[in-house]
């Protein structure tokens, strides 16, 4: 039992961070229609440049901010190019964030290196102790955080002006247009913060698994996965497909093999979309934001 509570708790460790990417699809997806594969670079340019700035002898919380504000600007720039290519079919923009994130890897090598790279834990290196098994304080930290940003996101989409022009906007964009939305402000707003989710929940995890100018592939795609399973389109959808894939993957490393845990998430992958098509709650599309 102590056993089987430490990979649940591991599993949503990095549960909480396919949720983060996962979620940072939905956004750019309910607002553009577009599937940004993009979407796991950002994590990756959050935690590495996090990284190189605190070498630069950056105090963290200026390195922090400073790293959400460069993966902003890379959103932005995402968001300016499809912006130019807008008279492209979907396909063809699906495939430029594609070569986006091709694009990223690569500058990354050149400004930053190929090697591993970590830093301490922002909260000390100590763990709480629940029924035998051991919760880190890093861990923790990043289940809080993931948990507040996504409450914030629903507050932000139910309370405030600018969240609900963006529901707006995923609703119907010309709708939008004629009540004096500005839909292209709206939009590039959605890229920010689909690459501010991203940034933070790279930052977050490097203490615990490092990372590397490559590590935003297979975050990113894992992040699709959840976002597919819980049901494209549906943020809590996005909550419990990474959840939920963030414990299978703890559960088959621990009584399988680690081996075969990078292949869970495209196994339960296709297990919904052959079973349940529109993902585990596709039936709350109506309700996108």
């Amino acid at each position: 039992m102590v056993e089987l509570l430490g990979y649940i708790i591991s599993g949503l460790t990095v549960g909480f961070i396919y949720t983060l990417v996962g979620v940072g699809f939905t956004v750019i997806y309910n607002s553009s229609g577009i599937i940004n594969f993009s979407q796991g670079e950002f994590v990756m340019v959050g935690g590495m440049s996090t990284v190189f700035l605190l070498y630069a002898g950056i105090p963290f919380g200026f390195a922090f901010i400073l790293a959400i504000m460069i993966t902003s600007i890379v959103g932005v720039v995402l968001y300016k190019l499809i912006d130019f290519s807008k008279d492209s079919s979907e396909i063809s923009l699906i495939i430029l964030t594609l070569g986006f994130a091709i694009f990223l890897r690569g500058l990354a090598q050149l400004i930053f290196d190929k090697q591993l790279h970590t830093m301490p834990s922002f909260v000390g290196e100590g763990a709480f102790e629940i029924a035998g098994s051991v919760i880190t304080y890093q861990a923790l930290l990043i289940m809080v955080v993931a948990s507040a940003i996504v409450v914030g996101l629903y507050l932000f989409f139910k309370k405030t002006k600018s969240g609900q022009a963006m529901m707006a906007v995923s609703n119907n964009k010309d709708a939008a247009k004629l009540m004096g939305i500005n839909t292209r402000k709206i939009l590039m707003l959605n890229f920010v913060i689909s690459a501010i989710i991203a940034s933070i929940g790279g930052i977050l995890l490097t203490p615990i698994t490092s990372t590397n100018y490559e590590v935003g592939i297979m975050l990113g795609l894992k992040g699709f996965c959840a976002a597919i399973i819980g049901g494209l389109g549906t943020p809590f959808g996005a909550v419990a497909g990474g959840l939920l894939l963030g414990i299978l993957e703890s559960l088959v490393a621990g009584y399988i093999s680690s081996e075969y845990k990078d292949a869970v998430a495209f196994v339960v992958l296709l297990a919904i979309l052959f079973f349940m098509p529109g993902g585990i709650f596709g039936n709350l599309k109506a309700q996108r934001v």
